[in-house]
């Protein structure tokens, strides 16, 4: 264990001298109040410590004591319904110690320690075992069942396991490795946050994460396991996405990271997720959420840990086969908290001040998304999907996060701030925004939504980008310059826009449709279409067709609930045919 004193105080850096024996990345406690901090540096005996806490009132000469061990999680039951900082601290237990005002140096367990938790045995005496294979069961929440699994690099025989009521420093099995020696297995284990935990194998990003949201789930669908950003402005919708997503998408585990965003902000995450319910399960979404809280009022420094926290815990439930969501608001904001602790070490800054090495680190963070096959015996798949949202100022994509992201990430929903003052919402731009998962997916969506799903997807797409150049062309000449088509094609675009892109988040019925409803209203929109055409080609009028009040219920169509959709559709489609015969037969005569 390397001790030394402190030679500087930066800010969060704190600079510290004879500190030759520690080793990178090793957690240090720093002066007589035992700040928690990390070493990020080391010249000579010179270590740079980033301080997790308020440094005030540090000066030279105090002491510093480095842990020998590298910043790691705790990980078992009882992560699940926890509020966490940026270092998993429970925020709960430290407002017991010390009250609403967070106070510098306080200790508590990550785990609550007089927590008992039931553990029933799933392996036996004499089996053999390896890292990831599981030994028992605890039921964490009503929703989530905790699988105690083999700490990866173990391999042995299981010596003993006895059910019972355990707390999660207590042994619960005993297993004995190839030399002989027992290794005790508690409820618990720790991991390095800056290590992604091992799997067997990555596989192919080819099945959809199902989120309700038809923008998404249509036309920019993110794979289980795929990464997605989402950049937009101020007001633009990024943090009721996320919310919508955490509530609806296809996950068993939400993990939910408010890094940097506004206090007020978190807050809000705060009592609003307890208090959502959660509609596949019927209890509060918070039975199956994680929240890490480190808003913009608390250390900058924590806020770069933030991030790696979140995703251990996100591939720890992963490794059990879970499907996991992990929501980061915002990446901009950790970004700025490693612009701040490069400038503070003197290193040469690059674009816009940013180091250097911004598109490595968050290449190294993404890249711990995927669908996997975990370790173990038993064949067990799990997906970690990553979401997160960007802030560029200004709404300015051309900025280097924003950029960095880009090059990273295969899925891209890019919020309009246009979009949103207009009132659509989701604001995601159906021009700029894209999806590289499509193709991989195309055989997913064709077996399980419907054969022609994606041949509605790319006339709808098509559709809107006719719109786009048509719109051009109106804003030179005027509408009645376009010919009777070409109107059309304007007035179906208009309802791809209006009745099928926008979805009302707070609706009970359009806040979620599932992929049978999206395809009957895709079917519906270009089936009107289709027949409007037709009608043209045999001289009906246009300005009779676009008049029709069929369009009035294609439009609510989307708020049918899910068990009369198809009675509903059925004589929609009826109706169209009716209404178009009588608009044709008006003209003849």
């Amino acid at each position: 264990m390397s001790k030394g004193v402190i030679r500087k105080v930066a800010g969060p850096l704190v600079i510290a001298e004879g500190m030759r024996d520690a080793n990178m990345f090793d957690v240090v406690r720093v002066s007589e109040q035992r700040l928690i901090g990390e070493i990020i540096e080391i010249h000579g005996g010179d270590a740079s410590i980033q301080v997790y806490e308020e440094t005030s009132g540090l000066g030279p000469g105090e002491p510093v004591e480095s842990t020998g061990e590298p910043l790691s999680v705790e990980l078992g039951p009882g992560l699940i319904s926890s509020i966490y900082d940026g270092i998993q601290r429970p925020l709960d237990a430290i407002m017991a110690v010390s009250g609403n005002s967070l106070q510098r140096g306080v200790e508590v367990p990550s785990l609550k320690r007089e927590i008992l938790w039931h553990f029933a045995p799933t392996a036996k005496a004499g089996d053999s075992v390896t890292g990831g294979d599981v030994l028992g069961t605890v039921q964490e929440t009503e929703v989530v069942l905790h699988k105690i699994m083999v700490p990866p690099g173990i391999v042995g025989k299981v010596k003993s396991i006895t059910e019972g009521d355990y707390h999660v420093t207590d042994t619960v099995a005993i297993v004995e490795d190839e030399n002989g020696a027992e290794i005790s297995v508690t409820l618990m284990q720790k991991w390095p946050v800056r290590r992604g935990r091992p799997y067997q194998k990555k596989l192919s990003p080819d099945r959809p994460l199902i989120t309700g949201q038809r923008v998404i789930d249509t036309l920019f669908p993110i794979a289980k396991g795929g990464v997605a950003a989402v950049p937009g402005p101020f007001g633009s919708g990024k943090t009721v996405v996320q919310h919508q997503l955490a509530k609806w998408a296809d996950a068993d585990i939400v993990v939910y990271i408010g890094c940097g965003e506004r206090g007020n902000e978190m807050t809000d995450v705060l009592n609003e997720f307890p208090e959502l319910v959660d509609p596949k399960t019927g209890y509060s979404l918070m039975k199956r959420t994680v929240l890490i809280a480190n808003t913009s009022d608390m250390p900058v420094a924590a806020r770069e840990a933030s991030i790696y926290t979140g995703i251990t815990i996100a591939e720890y439930f992963r490794d059990m086969g879970y499907s996991v969501a992990l929501m980061a608001d915002s990446t901009s904001r950790w970004a700025e908290a490693l612009r701040e602790m490069s400038g503070r070490l003197e290193e040469m800054p690059g674009e816009e001040g940013y180091p250097a090495y911004l598109g490595s680190r968050l290449a190294q963070f993404y890249e711990r998304a995927g669908r996997v096959t975990a370790l173990g015996h038993e064949s067990r798949e799990g997906a970690l999907s990553v979401i997160g949202a960007v802030s560029p100022p200004g709404g300015d994509i051309s900025e280097p996060v924003s950029q960095a992201t880009l090059r990273i990430v295969k899925v891209f929903w890019s919020l309009d701030s246009a979009l949103a003052y207009k009132r659509h919402f989701p604001a995601v731009n159906w021009l700029t925004s894209y999806s590289l998962y499509v193709d991989t997916m195309a055989d997913w969506f064709n077996q399980t939504a419907g054969g022609d799903w994606m041949e509605l997807r790319s006339r709808l797409m098509r559709l809107l980008q006719e719109e786009a150049e048509l719109e051009e062309i109106v804003k030179l000449v005027g509408m009645d310059a376009l010919s009777a088509p070409d109107r059309l094609k304007l007035e179906a675009a208009r309802s791809i826009r209006e009745d099928f892109l926008h979805q009302d988040a707070f609706h009970e019925v359009d806040t979620y449709t599932p992929l049978m409803k999206q395809r009957l209203m895709m079917l519906l929109v270009l089936g009107f279409y289709d027949r409007c055409v037709k009608a043209l080609e045999q001289g009906a009028s246009i300005d009779e067709l676009v008049k029709l009040p069929i369009r009035e219920r294609i439009g609510r169509f989307k708020y049918t609930h899910d068990e009369a959709v198809e009675d509903e559709f059925a004589q929609i489609a009826a109706e169209i045919d009716a209404e178009i015969a009588a608009a044709q037969q008006k003209e003849e005569f």
